[in-house]
This record gives structure tokens, C-alpha cells and sequence, in this order.
């Protein structure tokens, strides 16, 4: 994707919001400091975070002791060049890459590296954590394939992030580098198994004769051309199977950031070159390519198993749907629609948008009337009614009715500035240095260096050089690389296998290392601590009305009349006073409006009533409700206001109660019949199962816990007043709520648990982005985890997750140095050769993923 550069910092232009620097032209908000805001929300978010003040030193002493130290990414104080801190020359482009092959902070140093060497780039920003780059360039020096080109080498793979093909292959290319080591492994081992290890150890199923023959063929010359088979199949095992593992040695050694791959490469090459020499030089020689044969295959093996884990669990979000729009109808001069690419728009092209269908771009309305649900990119779950004149948001969904909408100046849309502000987050979401390559760092030099002093040693008692030789590479096999490669990956692997089962999925293979002890929980409302859906959630009138007034709302595409409607199911049960409905079953509505609706006039027999029901014999919409006649009553449902133009008679004990109703964030509609209100209605967005728990149990840990939601500041009323809820921030925007979480990440580890898009800044940008029911593609997109079966509660599994996975990792990485402490020595004063040094690393690697196989935590 290519877009624009970031806009100024706030403080450029006067008229940017100076929170999130969307425009504030139209809006009178303003701190009484001379700061200028888009909405309330951003003012009162700037007011509590906008002068944090950041010890830097205790945030880089926090970030170590958790193991997020050496990644630069754009939230370490010092860090230069993160997304919010990015000086674009003027003219300059953003286009994201997606970069296959990425899977350390070296591969993003690496990266950035190659991608700002490059001609007409000023600045990249890559991150392993979600395989992007962010390349800023003059596009009239260097184009996009160019970048592509550019980046692509060595083994990584950069192409667009739509092109699915590119993916595609670069997960086949993947398999077979993995089929083809396991395949020709398989060949090797086997000579290996048959013919050469008999000739070490006196087997008891060959007899002498046999014995006799093998040693004297290996010593022959048919036994050099054997060796030399061998050698060709390890070498394809080596620099095709092996290759990931090569490049990320080399990027480690160009970096100068030594990292387990750099070990497990010296192992395996170590022991390739010391038997290609062996095989060239020495008459009967002892040859190890299985050893280089099991290190690389091992490892990719470990490495794979973990990718496929992380696709079966994308798998299981293959209903979210895109949200985003590639095609608009436009209107020709006389009027016809036209089927055109949103990309040909231009400003004042006039789009008809009908029932069910998104708003391509930012406009107005210029003609029609209808409900236009705004939560996509706003998070306020009541649509908003739109006439004439009205701004309409791009990405928005049209409820009802249809619009004729007028594109905007710039022809883009909301929806596309959050999908960009996402990328931007994303590509400055550097990833952490693994625990297993932090070690690396110290280990790396410290193996090398005990192997050239054993081999320096051994040469200085007189020992012959191929003794020498041996020893260093007994040292450097015996050094455990297998087990510490496969430390990181198994354990990782064995958490999203056990995420799985509990309908967690874990997008980020990093989350068990980035997260130890987060500081900060920040929840999103709409969707998260609240369903998402209009429900009935109290009511005050008799059975006989409730069931007259859902047969008419039955009619109604409105969400706030469909909720109506759903209460007939309730007919028959005891109708619940408003002050009684305030436990599970109460949830704060999102704004005020009442019962919204299009104009629209229908007749006929109602097409939704159930075989038997009442009958709907007319049918009409308001602005503020719904009337009609069924079963031969006249019936009204809606604000009181409407009955007022009607000249019905409203009690004041109904008008006080859904003023009440709306005093605390609900939808309430008045119900009457034949001229007069008979009782109420109260709708809203439920609040989810477990909140109450999810929140306390979280407060009493010791986190923070804070609401940023995009809804009206009454529809959070109840988790204001919550105790275990430090602050509520409302009617904030997405760029907004990223913001937000920026300042609150400079104060701790953040997490941001959310479900739509409108989140999906804020989950790319926090430490850790929970996507909750899978949401939509671009949440899931964004998050690094998303809880599929809708259980609130499973957010303190995922941290209970990654501590057992943090625990685990160490309790490997913490064998293969146990390990390692008793089995250098040895090797280093000459008392294991390679073979035993193989085998002990295979039991040792064994023991690995066997510990590994366990479940990280125990079922419920």
C-alpha cells in the first residue's frame, strides 16, 4: 500500500487537532490554553496524558527486565525514527511492504539497512513482528517494484500486502525447503545408519566378514566416491534447506548482533567443511555431514512446526471479512449509475450508496435520508441519521434508505487513513531480541573462543592438526545448538497450540516475550465490555401493547426499532421495571436520538409476523420513531416528541422515565396506542457477561485498567463509576485512541483490548493488541491476539499463556546450559569425539521438544 506521508506535528498547523492532528475546522473545542481539538474525547485524553512525564531510565530498566531491551523500537525514549518521531521530506511517499523471511531484530535492522542505501529512500522502518517495512521515498526516484526489487534478496521476499500469490508461494517455497531437508536428510542418514556407522561400533547384526568388507570398501577409492554422494546430498540439506539459517548468520554477523542462528550455522558448517576436507585429503577419513545434516534439519523442522501452528490458527478466523471498499456507483450527467474503481473517483462525482452498502469515501450528502452506521470507523453503534448536507464518513454502512453522497476534496476515506495509520503503527512495532539470542550474544563468542583455545591447546601437546581440528569441532557441535534453537520455537509453538484449544488465537510469535507484567489494561466499549448489539433490556407496558408494538417495529430496518421487535419474544413473561433491569441485563446505549428512522411510507400485510400474529395493516417511519395500524389499532413507538406532533397524550410519569433512561446512556421509546402513551421501552447495548469480573480481577493484580471508547460520554457511564476503572476517556476518534495508547505505553506496558476497526490503531500501537470475537479483518489485522469465542475472561488466559510460555523457554534454554556446562569441558580436553558429541546433542535436543510436548497450563 503507498499513501501519503504522516502529516505535520500539531504544533505545524494551527488548525489540527493537537491530539491526533486530524482538522478541527467546524469545531470549537479548545483546553483554555490556547490547544485546539477535533472532539471532546481528544481534549479530555490530552488533559489526563498530555504532559507525561517519562523517566527514561526507569522505562529502559522496566523494558529489561521484562527482555524488551535492544529492539529501538518507536516507544523506547531514546529511539530515533519510530512512526511518531519519522521527519518525511517533503514529496516523499509511505509504501508498505510485506517482508517474507523476517524473524529477529536483526532481520529489521538488516532491512532498514538495505532499504535506506537504496536511491531517492529518506527513511524505512521495518518489524518481524508483523513482516512489514515502511519505506519512505521520492516516487519520482525510485518506484515500487524498485523497493520490491530492493529488498528482496538473500532469502527475503518483499511484495505488496495484498498480493496473496507472493504470499502463497513464499509459504510453498517454505514447505519445500523443509520436504526436500527432510527427503535427502532421510537419504543420508540412512547411508550413514547402513554403511558408516558399522564401521565405528562393532554392530551385532553385522558379522565380522561384513565388518571387514565395509571398512575396506570405505577405504577404497568406491568408498571416496561414496563420501562424495554423501557430501552433494548434504550440501543440497545445507544451502537450500539450511539457507534461512544462513542468511540470518550473515545478517547476524553483518549487524554485529550475534544470535542462535549464527550458532547453529557455525555447528552445521563447522562440521560440512571439516568433512568436505576430510574426504578431499585424508585417505580413510571420518566424515560428520550428519551432523550437518541433523542440526539443519532439527532446527527447520522446530521452526516449521511453529509457523504451521500460527496458519491453523489464522485459520480459524477465515469468516472476518474485509471492510474496505474497491468499487463506488456512480452517477453519470443523466443520472444512471456506473460500476467504477474507487481509485477513479474525483472530488464532486456524485455516489449513490443504497441499504447495506458502505460509503466508498468522505463526502456529503446531497440528497436522500437514511440511518448510516458510523461504528466501523467511530465505534458509536446507533447509526446517525443523514439528510442533505450532512458529512458522511467513508467506510460507513447505510442502514436504511439510500444517499446520494458528493465525494470529498481529497476523494479517500476515513476507513482508508485508519487502514494507513495501522501499516504506519505496525511497521514501527519493531519486535523483541529473543531470550535464546540475547544469550546468543554471550554464548556465540564465548563457544568460539573455547574452541579455538581446545584446538590451539592440542596443537601446542603435539597433537596433528586433524586431531586439533577435531577437537574445536567437537567443541562447537557439542555446544548444544539444536536444543537452543528449538528452546524459542517449541515453547512458543506449544503456547499457541494451547491458545488454540481455548479459541485464542495468537497472531505474534513474540507476545510470550514481549509481555511479562503489563501496567496498563485499556478497553474498548463498544463490542468488548458490551456486546455490540441493540437488545431489550427493561420495559413498563402490558403484554397485549409489547406484543402490537414489535409486530410494527418488525417493519423497521432500524437497529434501535429491530431490538424492539426482538421483545416479542418476551410476551408472556413479567414485564421489568426500569429501576429493576439495572443488573446483567442493562447496558449503556451508545447515544442520545431516541429512535432514529427514514422517512418511508409502506402498506400491506406485515412480511416478518409470525404465522398467527398481529396483523400490520400500515406502516410508517419517522425521524424519531415509528407508527402505524395493526390489528386494526393505532399504534405509535418512539420519543415522546413524536407523540407530541401527533397530539397524543404523554403521562409525565413515562416522559420522566425516559428522560431518566437517557440520562444514563440507554435508548428509551414511549409505546402507546389509540392517542395516547401507555408505558415504555428501554433498548440498549448489553453489557457483556463478566465484565465486572474481568475488571476487578485485573484492578486487584495490580493493573491499571482504562476505557477509551468513541461513544457518547452518558453510554460509559456505568464503568466510570465502576471502582476498579481508573479513568474513562469518550467520544474519542481512532487516530485518537492511538494516541492515547502511545502516552500511556510511555508510562508502562500497555494492552489494548478492542473489536473493530475504529481499534485498530490503538491495537497496532499498543505493546499488546487483544482483538476480542475476531473482529474485523483489519482489528484482527492488528491485534497480535483475537479471542474467537467471545469470552471476555479468556484476556487473563492469554497473560496466564505467556507466562507459562516465558517459563518455558527458560526451562529449556535453562537444560541446554546445564547441559552445556558438563559437555564442553569434555570435549574441549579431547575426551568426546564428534559422533558421541552428535549423539548427546540429539538426546539433548530430544529432551527439548519432549519438554516442550507438555501443556503450558492446566485445563479448567
Amino acid at each position: 500500500m503507498s499513501g501519503a506521508a504522516r502529516p505535520p506535528d500539531a504544533g505545524d498547523d494551527p488548525s489540527a487537532c493537537t491530539l491526533c492532528e486530524l482538522p478541527t475546522e467546524g469545531v470549537d473545542v479548545t483546553d483554555g490554553e490556547g490547544n485546539r481539538f477535533c472532539c471532546t474525547g481528544c481534549r479530555d485524553v490530552y488533559a489526563a496524558l498530555g504532559d507525561v512525564d517519562v523517566d527514561a531510565d526507569a522505562v529502559r530498566e522496566r523494558r529489561q527486565e521484562r527482555g524488551d531491551d535492544g529492539a529501538g523500537g518507536p516507544d523506547d525514549p531514546d529511539a530515533e525514527g519510530g512512526s511518531g518521531d519519522r521527519d518525511v521530506p517533503e514529496g516523499h511517499e509511505a509504501t508498505f511492504l510485506e517482508v517474507d523471511g523476517m524473524h529477529c531484530a536483526t532481520c529489521e535492522a538488516f532491512i532498514e539497512t538495505v532499504a535506506t542505501d537504496a536511491d531517492g529512500v529518506s527513511g524505512a522502518s521495518a518489524s518481524y513482528v508483523t513482516d512489514t517495512v515502511r519505506i519512505d521515498h521520492d516516487p519520482d526516484a525510485v518506484t515500487i517494484d524498485d523497493l520490491t526489487e530492493t529488498v528482496s534478496g538473500l532469502g527475503y521476499s518483499a511484495y505488496d500486502r495484498d498480493d496473496a500469490f507472493s504470499r502463497r508461494q513464499a509459504r510453498n517455497m517454505a514447505t519445500a525447503r523443509l520436504a526436500a531437508g527432510v527427503l535427502v536428510g532421510m537419504a543420508v542418514m540412512l547411508q550413514y545408519i547402513v554403511l558408516i556407522y558399522p564401521t565405528y561400533f562393532a554392530f551385532p547384526f553385522y558379522n565380522e566378514r561384513t565388518l571387514e568388507y565395509l571398512n575396506q570398501a570405505m577405504a577404497s577409492t568406491s568408498g571416496t566416491y561414496f563420501f562424495i554422494v554423501i557430501g552433494v546430498l548434504t550440501t543440497i540439506v545445507l544451502f537450500f534447506t539450511g539457507k534461512p539459517i544462513l542468511r540470518g548468520a550473515y545478517v547476524s554477523a553483518k549487524t554485529r548482533s550475534p544470535n542462535m542462528d549464527l550458532l547453529v550455522a557455525i555447528a552445521a558448517v563447522s562440521a560440512y567443511l571439516y568433512s568436505t576436507l576430510a574426504v578431499i585429503f585424508v585417505e580413510s577419513p571420518s566424515i560428520y555431514y550428519d551432523v550437518t545434516v541433523a542440526i539443519v534439519v532439527i532446527v527447520t523442522v522446530g521452526n516449521h512446526y511453529e509457523d504451521s501452528v500460527k496458519d491453523r490458527a489464522t485459520e480459524l478466523l477465515s469468516e472476518v471479512t474485509a471492510v474496505q471498499v474497491d468499487d463506488a456507483r456512480r452517477l453519470t450527467a443523466d443520472g444512471e449509475p456506473e460500476s467504477v474503481a474507487v481509485d477513479a473517483l474525483e472530488p464532486g462525482d456524485r455516489l449513490l450508496v443504497r441499504a447495506g452498502e458502505r460509503v466508498p469515501v468522505d463526502g456529503e450528502a446531497v440528497d436522500g435520508d437514511a440511518a448510516v452506521d458510523e461504528s466501523v470507523v467511530t465505534g458509536e453503534s446507533l447509526p446517525v441519521r443523514k439528510v442533505a448536507g450532512d458529512a458522511v464518513v467513508g467506510g460507513s454502512v447505510v442502514a436504511d434508505g439510500s444517499l446520494t453522497v458528493a465525494v470529498g476534496p481529497d476523494a479517500t476515506s476515513s476507513l482508508d487513513r485508519v487502514a494507513e495509520l495501522v501499516y504506519d503503527l505496525q511497521s514501527g512495532n519493531h519486535g523483541v531480541q529473543k531470550l535464546a539470542d540475547r544469550l546468543a550474544t554471550v554464548f556465540v563468542p564465548a563457544v568460539l573462543g573455547i574452541a579455538v583455545v581446545a584446538a590451539g591447546a592440542s596443537l601446542a601437546l603435539g597433537g596433528a592438526p586433524t586431531d586439533a581440528m577435531l577437537v574445536g569441532l567437537t567443541v562447537l557441535i557439542v555446544s548444544c545448538p539444536c536444543a537452543l534453537g528449538l528452546a524459542t520455537p517449541l515453547a512458543v509453538a506449544a503456547g499457541i497450540r494451547d491458545a488454540l484449544e481455548r479459541n485464542i488465537v495468537v497472531f505474534d510469535d513474540t507476545v510470550f516475550e514481549r509481555i511479562r507484567d503489563a501496567d496498563t489494561v485499556v478497553f474498548d466499549k463498544t463490542g468488548t465490555l458490551t456486546t455490540g448489539e441493540m437488545r431489550p433490556i427493561a420495559r413498563e407496558v402490558d403484554d397485549d401493547l409489547l406484543r402490537l408494538a414489535a409486530a410494527l417495529e418488525s417493519r423497521s430496518a432500524h437497529p434501535v426499532g429491530q431490538a424492539v421487535a426482538a421483545a416479542r419474544a418476551e410476551v408472556g413473561t413479567e414485564g421489568a421495571a426500569l429501576d429493576g433491569a439495572t443488573g446483567d441485563g442493562t447496558g449503556p446505549a451508545v447515544a442520545d436520538g431516541g429512535a432514529e428512522a427514514v422517512d418511508a411510507s409502506t402498506e400491506g400485510p406485515d412480511p416478518s409476523a409470525d404465522a398467527g400474529g398481529p396483523a400490520v395493516e400500515s406502516f410508517e417511519d419517522h425521524a424519531r420513531g415509528v407508527s402505524g395500524v395493526v390489528d386494526g389499532v393505532e399504534v405509535v413507538v418512539g420519543h415522546p416528541d413524536l407523540f407530541d406532533e401527533r397530539g397524543w397524550t404523554v403521562p409525565d410519569a413515562v416522559r420522566e422515565a425516559v428522560a431518566d433512561a437517557r440520562d444514563v446512556g440507554r435508548v428509551p421509546v414511549a409505546v402507546g396506542r389509540d392517542g395516547a402513551a401507555e408505558g415504555f421501552l428501554v433498548v440498549g447495548d448489553e453489557l457483556r457477561e463478566g465484565w465486572e469480573e474481568t475488571v476487578t480481577a485485573l484492578d486487584r493484580s495490580g493493573v491499571e485498567v482504562i476505557v477509551l471508547t468513541g461513544d457518547d460520554e452518558r453510554a460509559a457511564t456505568v464503568f466510570a463509576e465502576h471502582a476498579a476503572v481508573s479513568s474513562v476517556f469518550a467520544g474519542v476518534p481512532p487516530e485518537g485512541k492511538a494516541e492515547a495508547v502511545g502516552r500511556l505505553k510511555e508510562r508502562g506496558v500497555t494492552v489494548m483490548v478492542g473489536d473493530g476497526t475504529n481499534d485498530a490503531p490503538a491495537l497496532a500501537a499498543a505493546d499488546l493488541g487483544v482483538a476480542l470475537g475476531g473482529g474485523t479483518a483489519m482489528a484482527a489485522d492488528a491485534a497480535d491476539v483475537a479471542i474467537v469465542d467471545d469470552e471476555l475472561g479468556s484476556v487473563a488466559t492469554v497473560f496466564e499463556l505467556a507466562r507459562a510460555a516465558g517459563r518455558r523457554v527458560k526451562g529449556n534454554i535453562g537444560w541446554a546450559f546445564c547441559y552445556n556446562a558438563v559437555a564442553i569441558p569434555l570435549a574441549a580436553t579431547g575426551l568426546l569425539n564428534p559422533l558421541f558429541a552428535a549423539v548427546a546433542m540429539g538426546a539433548s535436543s530430544l529432551l527439548v521438544v519432549t519438554n516442550s510436548s507438555r501443556a503450558l497450563i492446566a485445563d479448567d
